[in-house]
């Protein structure tokens, strides 16, 4: 008797499974894409970095943030959501259905792509350097600083600049740090170091709002030829949510043939020469590999 009831029991299971499946089925449950362009609306996560994602007078602006927006209203999905997160928390936010999409310029890198569904690249950028203005040492790269061994160059402490310049030749006597951007700015000003470097638009970005004359960004900047130079940025979807992924990629495709991604890039603060990528020339699975 035990093992009949046991079997109506499991029989009746099976039967409501099937149930609730044709409920989500009938409700239109489908994929992620289904659901958002159901809604049309989709949440992002961003971590206030200008010039890539940033909230201004309660407004989400930003390079990152008008390519998503251009992308998914391709897609049929015309309502954005945005929420605010510490940047280490954006990929633990995706994982747990905080939101939908991380647009916040994010690199490409291997270890991350073991937690998050990257898109193409929307951007590509490098490293940028800061000199007493008039550059007097003509500084134009890691390796004049190499060259020069009276030059100094004063960057963050932890950054990864530290080990980009000491691949490229630099001694580490050359090289004193500081605890944050405006104190490397500081260095430079006084006198105490004769460049500062950092990633391109966040030291840019940096400069704008120190608002000196005191200081210039080096537009000349060579970039180092070492792995990890430049960075590809792109956004990140839950690595359950490949259809939104693949959807997203293929209306990104359409936009870069067309010319818009480079209009954005030039619209938002940076330059459709420099941080543009075109289809193809560099893939995510060929940067989650290591390959580039």
């Amino acid at each position: 008797m035990k093992k009949a009831g046991f079997i109506l029991f499991f029989a009746f299971m099976l039967i409501l499974l099937a149930a609730c499946g044709s409920d989500d089925t009938a409700n239109g449950n489908g994929s992620k894409l289904e659901q958002l362009q159901e809604s049309g609306t989709v949440t992002i996560g961003f971590a206030n970095e200008a010039p890539y994602a940033y909230e201004e007078n309660g407004e989400l602006k930003g390079a990152a943030v008008a390519i998503a927006e251009t992308v998914f209203a391709e897609l049929g999905i015309d309502t954005v959501e945005s929420q605010l997160s510490d940047w280490s928390q954006l990929i633990p936010g995706l994982q747990a259905g905080q939101f939908d999409v991380i647009t916040a310029g994010m690199a490409i890198q291997p270890d991350r792509c073991e937690n998050a569904a990257f898109s193409e690249p929307t951007m590509q950028y490098g490293e940028g350097l800061i000199v007493e203005a008039g550059n007097p040492l003509g500084l134009e790269s890691y390796k004049d600083i190499a060259d020069n061994p009276d030059a100094t160059v004063v960057v963050m402490e932890g950054a990864t600049e530290i080990g980009f310049l000491q691949e490229e030749g630099v001694d580490p006597s050359q090289i004193v740090t500081a605890p944050d951007i405006p104190a490397t700015f500081s260095a430079v000003q006084s006198g105490r170091a004769d460049a500062t470097t950092g990633t391109e638009m966040t030291v840019k970005m940096a400069l704008e709002s120190a608002n000196t004359d005191a200081l210039e960004f080096v537009e000349s900047f060579e970039q180092p030829d070492i792995k990890g130079v430049p960075s590809y940025g792109a956004e990140a979807f839950n690595l359950n949510d490949a259809d939104l992924r693949d959807a997203y990629n293929e209306k990104l495709a359409e936009l870069k043939e067309d010319g818009t991604i480079a209009d954005l890039l030039d619209e938002n603060g940076f330059s459709s020469e420099s941080n543009f990528v075109p289809v193809d020339e560099v893939t995510t699975e060929e940067v989650c590999n290591g390959e580039v």
